[in-house]
């Protein structure tokens, strides 16, 4: 019989949930941002998310980014916290002092509620769910109801992700969502960087200017991300922060790939094309980890200036759901 379970426990003192089926194991923190903050393959010791243990514990909780799949909502950076929708004027609060920008939304640090917690022969599982409504002290900048709900499926086909938002206010949003997704790069014990090859998949590079918002135009890659755009590149070729239109969409696979030679193990991030966008951010080549970050939007997307289909700006209406599913899993090369 498969070894399979979902319970509640505790990781660091916190509320945690643990979900296990065959080889996979997955811990899900429904407190601090339903942040799933470990995926790993028992059988192999692998650990495919950077996870927040030791001395990194409590910088994680003072701020919770770089570690396992934070939600953003919205994601990345905004110009002075200002956009204009429907002839609504956005007053996010200026939460980066140094660009002048708000950055990462409201919820990845939020308390979420456990929704559903079971397994049977299949699948292990838990829903958690936060509500973005007037009790939230950043209410008055994005004054929507919103419903958020993430779905942790594991299986023996790994990590399933179902993430929905239901728009319950009266008036159409801007919809914007991404994740600051942290990958433990090596993710095998034994393994170093050079045992590494990683694919990303990016097209055109977006222009940033210095204070990290996108121009408008469109830069060509260069030999570093396009190693990385044909599935065999450094993520830590020079130090990225930077900002990708997504190559993988409309019947591609949209794809993060990670393979260790030494492990004979690939590691698969698949997103699917609801994500038009990417940010791609390795803490200055750190050499331990690195985050590709899906984004349906691009940054600032609402200030860009340039069409929806461009930007990925959603227009969500009253009473309107939006979903999408990313899966995680890995396979012998």
């Amino acid at each position: 019989m498969t070894e399979r379970y979902a319970k509640q426990d505790e990781y660091e003192n916190v509320p945690a949930v643990y979900l296990k089926y065959g080889k996979y194991s997955a811990i899900l923190l429904p407190t601090i941002g339903g942040n799933l903050i470990s995926f790993r393959n028992d059988e192999k010791g692998n650990r495919y998310l950077r996870e927040p243990e030791g001395a990194e514990w409590a910088s994680f909780v003072a701020k919770p980014l770089l570690h396992g799949i934070p939600v953003l909502f919205p994601p990345n950076r905004y110009d002075g916290g200002t956009f204009t929708f429907d002839g609504r004027v956005y007053h996010l609060p200026v939460n980066e002092e140094r660009t002048n920008n708000h950055i990462h939304g409201f919820v990845y640090d939020a308390e979420w509620t456990l929704e559903e917690l079971a397994e049977d022969e299949n699948e292990s599982r838990a829903t958690v769910s936060f509500v973005f409504d007037e009790q939230h002290p950043d209410y008055g900048s994005f004054p929507h109801r919103v419903v958020l709900r993430q779905t942790f499926v594991l299986s023996s086909d790994g990590l399933e992700q179902r993430f929905e938002a239901v728009n319950e206010s009266g008036q159409a949003l801007p919809f914007m969502l991404g994740f600051h997704t942290t990958l433990n790069v090596p993710f095998a014990q034994g393994s170093d960087v050079r045992d590494i090859r990683c694919g990303l998949p990016i097209g055109d590079r977006w222009e940033l200017n210095a204070r990290q918002l996108p121009t408008g135009k469109r830069l060509p890659l260069r030999d570093g991300e396009q190693a990385l755009a044909a599935g065999q590149g450094d993520p830590f070729f020079a130090g990225l922060d930077d900002h990708y239109a997504a190559a993988g969409v409309d019947g591609g696979r949209n794809a993060v790939t990670v393979e260790d030679a030494n492990a004979g193990v690939r590691f698969v991030y698949e997103t699917g094309d609801a994500f038009k966008h990417w940010m791609v951010y390795n803490a200055e080549a750190n050499g331990s980890f690195f985050c590709p970050e899906p984004q349906t939007g691009m940054v600032n997307a609402p200030n860009v200036g340039l069409p929806d289909d461009v930007t990925g700006l959603i227009r969500l209406e009253p009473g309107a759901k939006w979903t999408a599913t990313c899966r995680m899993y890995d396979r012998s090369l």
